[in-house]
């Protein structure tokens, strides 16, 4: 396989409602397409987002990566597709959304290549999943009423978003439990809170009855210490996510138990090489992963769909970004139906078009 062209692209989709963590507000989607040409004339697509919060990376630095790093290290190498991996992971230090982006990308023209739709190039037979959706903190009321319109559109599990204000806590899960009695609902803390302080919460949460199914990054992301001091003492169990980006962290988090589940991100761990070494890790240690992404187009979530349908150890699926979209500008790729997401059947990601890309 060779890489002989490449072009970027700017994808630009509103949300429904704007985006709130304890971390950050977006009102749109904004990510970096990329499109890598091989010599055959095959086609790939990836996607980054900038999620300076999370991965230190902006536009520009996705921009700057692919142009002055990334790609000119692939171009007009021929390889195989690990040898081609590898290259996009050691072109440049850190820069995590950027090497995903890239990586996809060529996952996408080598399933091509090989006439098979990504999940079952990947050992996959399912090709639907159910996802859940994702409720922004914000007032109790207006969750409340986020959280009524999400049952509406047939969704069954949802991850609440917690943290911006530790007091108003409680009163947000009430709300919203009350709003919907029968959901399965997951809590993403967002690093705000301190060990002691989560494990604090989440006693008063299991006290109400309010029953969570999980607790998702309740601190600092560097702080195994204090995440593991929560594992041991929480009557919720507990999801590593900013915590972990590479397989290395994985391993340190699983082998301290310091946390019981852990969240894939494309995006996190630099593309679907470092997801399938983070799950084969995973299915050694039995601990039960979920498939998540950050606030993203169908491009890369579409890659997601495809490892989470290949993956066994893969029970809990967070890939709503298309869902949290008032439009979808991308043509092909996975269907999302409400809860249902199927991957497609085509070739590779199965994408053809994406309508207003503007190239940069």
């Amino acid at each position: 396989m060779k890489i002989v062209g490449m072009k970027l692209g700017l994808l630009s989709a509103p949300l429904r409602v704007p985006f709130r963590t304890a971390l950050r507000e977006v009102k749109y989607v904004d990510d970096i397409v990329v499109e890598f040409y091989a010599s055959d004339g095959t086609v790939g697509r990836g996607e980054a987002p900038p999620t300076a919060a999370v991965t230190g990376e902006t536009l520009g630095s996705i921009q700057a990566a692919l142009q002055g790093h990334i790609f000119p290290s692939l171009c007009d190498k021929e390889a195989s597709l690990e040898s081609l991996c590898a290259i996009v992971e050691h072109s440049i230090v850190g820069n995590h959304s950027a090497k995903a982006a890239a990586e996809i990308a060529l996952w996408d023209i080598y399933a091509q290549h090989c006439s098979l739709p990504l999940y079952k190039l990947l050992g996959g037979e399912d090709h639907t999943i159910v996802t859940d959706l994702t409720i922004s903190v914000n007032e109790p009321d207006i969750m409340a009423k986020d959280t009524v319109d999400a049952i509406g559109r047939g969704f069954e599990t949802l991850k609440i978003k917690v943290g911006e204000n530790p007091e108003l806590d409680i009163e947000r899960l009430r709300a919203v439990r009350s709003a919907a009695p029968d959901a399965v609902l997951r809590i993403d803390a967002n690093q705000a809170w301190t060990p002691r302080q989560a494990v604090r919460i989440l006693e008063r949460m299991d006290a109400e009855g309010l029953n969570i199914e999980l607790v998702e990054q309740p601190v600092k992301a560097r702080d195994l210490n204090g995440l593991k001091f929560v594992t041991d003492n929480s009557p919720v169990p507990v999801m590593a996510d900013e915590s972990m980006f590479s397989p290395e962290d994985a391993l340190n988090i699983m082998q301290r138990h310091a946390a019981d589940y852990v969240n894939i991100k494309l995006m996190k761990c630099g593309g679907i090489s470092n997801a399938l070494r983070i799950a084969s890790a995973a299915e050694v240690y039995g601990v039960e992963c979920m498939i998540g992404c950050m606030l993203e187009a169908k491009v890369s979530v579409t890659a997601a769909v495809h490892l989470a349908c290949a993956k066994n150890i893969i029970t809990r699926i967070d890939l709503d970004g298309p869902a949290l979209c008032s439009e979808d500008p991308v043509v092909g790729g996975a269907t999302f139906d409400g809860k249902y997401i199927t991957a497609n059947q085509a070739p590779g990601l199965g994408i053809t078009e994406i309508h207003g890309l503007r190239y940069i």
